[in-house]
């Protein structure tokens, strides 16, 4: 199976993506030549991260019946000083509140298949770097 998407120079800086059927644009700030029309293309990658695994744990977690009414995840990424100033490694705190009565660990088993076995944009990233979690309850 093969993903394809088409990206079109709208003008400036900024592009243009048909994804699933969603216009997406995307650009740079008026310091990079751009007008600020769109986000950059490394949150995405934080974004792609996070609806990957969130959309997993939410599913994991209503298969076991879990009383959850409330998720929240903080993605974080570190990125080199130098030039191509690519990212080293990720971080993501899963955010879940303590009045839900959730299972721990049902909470922590959700989490870590996510991790290990279905998250593609995760498993993608590990392949060259760390993705770092952790399980906060507020």
């Amino acid at each position: 199976m093969t993903k394809e998407i088409q990206m079109s120079w709208l003008e400036d800086m900024a592009f243009e993506s048909l994804l699933d059927g969603h216009r997406l644009v995307l650009d740079s700030d008026d310091n990079s030549g751009g007008k600020d029309r769109g986000p950059r293309p490394k949150g995405l990658i934080l974004a792609a991260l996070g609806a990957c695994t969130g959309m997993d744990v939410i599913s994991i977690l209503k298969k076991m019946r879990e009383p959850i009414t409330w998720f929240n995840m903080k993605l974080s990424g570190e990125v080199a000083e130098e030039h191509p100033k690519k990212f080293t490694s990720f971080k993501i705190i899963y955010q879940f509140k303590k009045s839900d009565g959730l299972k721990p660990e049902n909470v922590h088993k959700a989490v870590e298949l996510s991790q290990t076995k279905y998250c593609g944009v995760s498993a993608t990233l590990k392949d060259g770097h760390e993705v770092a979690w952790e399980i906060e309850y507020i």
